[in-house]
């Protein structure tokens, strides 16, 4: 199963599961997208993506939306929880897409990083 967490509005996102359909997924696994923003993500579910990611809540984080400087969430003293509940309540605030294959995650921007689950 492969799972894309996509904005149909982001062009980037739309490249990516482009990418996946047209050249990547050759053994033709299913493929569930999830439009993160009418289905928001749960901090557990935010958590597991993290540790798939193998990095920290920031790298979930888009710093140029209007709300990442407005919850002032580039304070380095926020924990992890507060910027998981942050992106939980807030999911414009989630980096897109992320492409999840066989237990491991990338965030496909540029959309060609998401190759590396496919090698």
């Amino acid at each position: 199963m492969i799972t894309i967490y996509h904005n149909p509005r982001c062009s980037k996102s739309r490249e990516a599961c482009q990418l996946v359909e047209q050249t990547l997924n050759a053994t033709n696994e299913p493929v569930e997208i999830v439009e993160y923003l009418k289905h928001p993500l749960t901090t557990a579910q935010l958590k597991k993506l993290v540790r798939m990611l193998n990095g920290s809540p920031r790298d979930l984080l888009r710093a140029t939306e209007a709300e990442y400087k407005t919850l002032n969430l580039g304070d380095p003293d926020l924990t992890d929880d507060q910027l998981y509940q942050a992106i939980e309540a807030h999911p414009i605030l989630l980096q897109r897409p992320i492409v999840v294959r066989d237990g491991r995650a990338v965030i496909g921007r540029p959309p060609e990083n998401i190759k590396i689950l496919f090698d």
